[in-house]
This record gives C-alpha cells, structure tokens and sequence, in this order.
C-alpha cells in the first residue's frame, strides 16, 4: 500500500488539474473552497470561490459580514446551512483563535459545519499534518482497489477506509497524496460504472481491475424515494414591488426570503377566493408555467400565478425588482417564476 502513495503523488504531480485553491496553503482559501464544492461540481464553484475570496479575502472579513449578504452571494449553491456554518464559523475562529484558522484537526472538526473530510483537507493541505480526508471519491476508489463489495454509505465502512489511509498517509506530503486520491476519483476512478482504468496510475495495484469488478463497485444502499409536493408559488405584485417573505427559521430553506406560496395545487378560483379571505384585494390573477424543483429528500411540483393587489398586504416585503436580484437571497427553487419580472 506504501506503493499506492508513492504512485498517485507522483502522478498527481503532472495530472492534478490546475485550480486557484491548489495554487495556495492558505487555510482560509482551503477551507472555503471544501465547503463550497462539499454539493457542488468545480465548474460551477470555480466562480463562487472567486467571488467570495474577492468579497471576502480572509477569515475576518468573512467574520464581519452580514449574514444575509453571505447568502446573498451564496445564492444558487443551494444547501444554504454551509453557507449560515461557513459565516459562524468564521466568527468563531475570530473569537477564540484571533482570526487565524487552528493548526489542529480536532480544533477544526469543532467548527460549524465541519466534518472529517473538511477537517482533514485544511489540516493536511493548509498545515501539513498527516491526517487522511476521505469523501465519496476517496470511499470510490478504496472499494475498487480492495476489491470491496461492503456499501460505501456504511459508517463501519467509511471508519476502516479512513484508519486504512491514515496507516499510509506519508508524514512529508499527506496534503498532497489526500490531493492525489481526491483527484483520482474526480478524474480517473469515476463514479457510475466508468472508470478510466487505462489511465490509472495503481491500475496494477487495484483488485477490483484485476477480478473484472471495477465497473459495479462501489455498493450503495438504496436510497429512499423523494417524498413529491405539491405546491402554488405567488409572485405577487403591487405598483412597481413584489412581495417576498422569510422562511421560518427552521426546516427546509430556513430563514431564507421567499415568494409566497400554498400548500397543494389551487386552481384560480380556489386561490382567488383563499387570497379575498385573507383580505387581499385582488386586481389581476394570471397562470404561470409551472416549474419542479429537486432538494434531497423532497420534489416540489409547483404551479404559479403572478398576482396583483391594489394595496400591500401584512405579513410580505415589498421591493423593486431590481432590489431583489441584487439584495436578497432567494432559492433558485423560485427563480423559475421570476422571468415576467425582465418581460
């Protein structure tokens, strides 16, 4: 196994893509770009990265921020809890370690929002301490080359890759081979059947390759089916402002600003006679196409309807267009209902 690290470093060495994290040992820049691509594919965190490292160039900076401008800026990542964690976080490490990020992996797991894996990255890759960091891929890779039939999704089983890595994790360049795995998993030893074994660099070493395995691992648990929602969105307008409210402060999208929305599909009629018994006095009621929205555990099918009130009613926001691009973070579940707002 000792061959496995000498290998992938050196192959990571000429192969590792080229990415402005990987260009630093900064444990800021290391640990914003883990939380930032912990759901998301590199093409489409490369620019959130940039933009969070232009607007907040360090921990404190970060620190000082308001939360809703982190979300703000956070807007269309989605899974905003990392963005809520990376904030605290951040006062955290300014209130205890004076704005400077613990060379200590236990000091870092105790951040919000910090796992293993996140925690590992930042201590081996920004302080060089011999900690393994092991995510999907590297749990990915670990079944093919041991040829492994145990499911990944097991706690058991993510427990003894990592004990195994951390037995192999050289002591002069453990950021560097934690690199080489994640990158091999990223980029060789794919997910869903494909894995480039031809560009391997232990194609030799690994098992699964050798028993005709490598295509059908790793096993994963089944996942439970998405619980489908039915629900009726109201871009809702009065003069020249549109009304938006928070979420509530716990559940899903919590404390979020939102457009309105019911429970279940409603028909005009039905919702027209709903909004008059709440006191809104309606003008205008028009359909809008409706849009789906995919979250981890849930599908929201919604319908929508642009509504215009003759007077603002309790309980929304009211702001320009304009202000709402700009200044409030809304999920992209409700982006779909926002194109009338250009027409």
């Amino acid at each position: 196994m000792s061959e496995i690290a000498d290998k992938l470093i050196d192959w990571y060495g000429v192969n590792g893509r080229d990415l402005p994290w990987r260009r630093t040992r900064d444990p800021y820049r290391i640990w914003l770009s883990e939380v930032i691509l912990q759901q998301t594919r590199i093409a489409q965190g490369m620019d959130y990265y940039l933009r969070f490292i232009a607007r907040f160039p360090d921990v404190g900076a970060l620190a000082a921020a308001d939360e809703d401008e982190v979300l703000k800026l956070w807007q269309g990542l989605g899974y905003y809890s990392r963005a809520r964690n990376l904030h605290r976080a951040a006062q955290l490490v300014c209130e205890r370690y004076g704005g400077t990020l613990p060379a200590d992996y236990e000091a870092l797991l105790a951040l919000p929002g910090v796992g293993e894996y996140t925690a590992g990255a930042v201590a081996s890759i920004g302080f060089g301490l011999r900690v393994p960091a092991v995510d999907g891929n590297v749990l990915r890779v670990a079944a093919r080359l041991n040829d492994d039939f145990t499911p990944i999704t097991d706690a058991k089983q993510k427990k003894r890759t990592t004990g195994h890595f951390s037995e192999i994790t050289p002591e002069d360049r453990p950021g560097d081979f934690n690199q080489s795995l994640m990158e091999l998993g990223a980029t060789v030893c794919l997910p869903n059947g494909a894995p480039r074994c031809g560009s391997c660099p232990v194609q030799h070493l690994c098992l699964g390759y050798h028993h005709g395995h490598a295509e059908i691992l790793p096993v994963r648990a089944a996942k439970r089916a998405r619980r489908i929602e039915e629900r009726t969105v109201l871009l809702v307008r009065c003069g020249e402002e549109v009304g938006i409210r928070r979420r509530p402060k716990t559940g899903l999208l919590a404390g979020l600003w939102e457009l309105p929305s019911l429970e279940g599909k409603t028909g005009a009629n039905e919702l027209r006679a709903r909004l008059s018994a709440r006191g809104w006095q309606v003008e205008k009621l028009l359909s809008l196409r409706g849009a789906k929205h995919v979250f981890t555990h849930v599908e929201w099918h919604m319908s929508g309807f642009e509504v215009t009130l003759a007077e603002k009613p309790a309980g929304l926001t009211f702001v320009t267009p304009q202000a709402l691009r700009e200044s409030y973070a809304l999920p992209s579940a409700f982006r779909a209902f926002l194109s009338v707002l250009e027409e």
